[in-house]
């Protein structure tokens, strides 16, 4: 008779499976809980301590560590001295494993976890035993995911065993399982004692999604979730209509987020190919709307829309009238929705803004052969504590309007220039080699909406007068930079020249 090992955390799918199990011939060792479930549906089980003739210790903390379990496991069927070894020690094989871990993520995304209770949810003997079935797979079938639960079933029935290539692929899938759950554990306790440069990283993530292709049709690419999913995050939106965002549709959408949660006040996002094109904000959500498309009625064309308050009727209507790729809000009134959702192919997102400032600590980009990791640029500033260097002080409402600008110049790309009101940006400049190039393309889109209320606001410092010479020379009445440049003077003799009020923040906002 076949010999099969379950002891699972989840039980979801549990009774059915064993159940097929012994139909194919197998008995049943189990512990604890799994057992009970098991022997009140009705199916005989082997309790493990009759197994190690030892009985679980230490509040279950030792139950399965035990050579009549891995002997069971590791012994190779086809070396006569390891069989012989068994037969003397009276150790039967073990055929079939199912485990599934102790809950330790579970565990740890409660909001009010101890760390004790962390600790007591980090499994040993599941993974012991899930590793030593993987090692073993050419004799021993490992099953740690309740999906395989069928295809096992099925592979036993048609032909009394599982196939080799089905072992090696669950053992693969096995060893990942525990290589994550060991990452989970190294996370957790690597935050917890404060380490920011651990001499090992490792992270974990989860399969969301096989992707159509990735930048380009030629490039596949898959869509991975952190294992510890974040609430503000596209990839916990949930899509209400259109079809499958594709790979540029999340980094477009990634990146409006990142914006809109600058925001407190009504405002909307037009984000197109990872640069913001218009920022609007108002009293209501329509007049942002229509603030941010006037920014740029071209770029918007395909864009993608971060609105942060539920979408009414009134901003639908208008979005509506031109092609846009996604709309992403808290919400859509059902009027709204419907007169949106009657363009089959526009994707329409809502997500939890109330999530907006959640920490979300570290970001990783790749690089061939590495990665980079850094903290996000979430530092909130105050524009009380900005620096005047020249002449002309800035009013309230310049520093206001300063402020959402600098908000705004966070988002574009290196080397940023923003031109604002204090309803809207009226002109984006971004990714040009040269930071002077970046203000022309500013101030052109911009045009004739440069008036006595325009602000500008620059990424990173000027390293030379040009910048503040062009913006005096074409109406920019108040500066905000971060300063720093060994050159500061000469943009500040500039901007006196020009009466230009020039504020630093000692804060600089590069976006590679």
């Amino acid at each position: 008779m076949k010999r099969a090992l379950v002891s699972v955390s989840d039980k979801t799918n549990l009774v059915p499976f064993v159940k097929g199990l012994v139909e194919n011939g197998f008995e049943i060792v189990s512990t604890g809980g799994t057992k009970k479930v098991l022997d009140d549906a009705g199916i005989n089980t082997i309790s493990i301590e009759d197994v190690t003739h030892f009985p679980e210790i230490l509040d279950g903390r030792v139950k399965t560590l035990n050579p009549y379990v891995h002997g069971g496991l590791l012994a190779r069927r086809e070396l006569p001295e390891h069989m012989k070894t068994l037969e003397k020690l009276n150790i039967t094989p073990i055929d079939l494993v199912c485990v599934n871990l102790y809950p330790f993520k579970e565990t740890i995304e409660k909001p009010d976890v101890k760390l004790a209770d962390a600790i007591e949810n980090i499994d040993i003997g599941g993974p012991s035993m899930v590793r030593s079935a993987a090692k073993n797979y050419r004799d021993v079938t490992i099953v740690v995911d309740q999906n395989d639960y069928d295809h096992v079933l099925g592979e036993f029935k048609e032909n009394g065993t599982t196939t080799l290539e089905t072992r090696s692929k669950l053992a693969t899938k096995a060893f990942r399982h525990t290589a994550a759950y060991d990452a989970l554990i190294s996370q957790y306790l690597t935050k917890e004692n404060g380490l920011e440069d651990p001499e090992k990283l490792t992270l974990t993530w989860d399969l969301k999604e096989t992707m159509r292709y990735g930048e380009n049709s030629h490039q596949k690419a898959w869509l991975y979730q952190d294992a510890l999913p974040k609430s503000f995050s596209i990839l916990s939106a949930k899509q209400l209509h259109g079809k499958k965002l594709s790979y540029n549709n999340i980094k477009d959408a990634d990146e409006a987020l990142r914006c809109i949660r600058e925001f407190d006040e009504p405002a909307v996002v037009a984000m197109k190919h990872m640069n913001p094109c218009g920022i609007g904000r108002g009293e209501t959500l329509e007049q942002a709307w229509d603030r941010a498309y006037a920014a740029d009625t071209v770029s918007i064309f395909g864009g993608v829309i971060a609105l942060n308050r539920k979408v009414d009727l009134a901003t639908a209507q208008k979005m509506h009238k031109i092609f846009l790729e996604i709309i992403i809000a808290p919400g859509f009134d059902d009027d709204a929705y419907e007169i949106l959702a009657k363009k089959k192919n526009i994707r329409l997102l809502s997500l939890d803004f109330s999530k907006k400032d959640e920490p979300t600590k570290h970001e990783v980009v790749s690089v061939m052969g590495g990665m980079l990791m850094q903290e996000q640029d979430t530092i909130k500033e105050d524009y009380h504590d900005w620096k005047c260097v020249t002449d002309v002080q800035p009013t309230e409402e310049q520093l206001k309007t300063l402020m959402f600008a600098w908000k705004a110049v966070k988002h574009a790309k290196s080397n940023a220039i923003v031109l604002a009101n204090d309803e809207r940006t009226l002109g984006v400049g971004e990714g040009q080699p040269n930071r002077i190039d970046s203000l022309k393309i500013a101030v052109k889109h911009a045009g004739d909406d440069i008036d006595e209320r325009t602000v500008m606001a620059s990424d990173a410092f000027f390293p030379f007068g040009d910048c503040v010479e062009y913006a005096g020379k074409h109406g920019i009445k108040a500066v905000v930079q971060p300063g720093g440049s060994i050159r500061d003077q000469e943009s500040i003799d500039m901007a006196n020249k020009y009466g230009i009020a020039m504020v630093t923040t000692g804060v600089r906002h590069f976006r590679h």
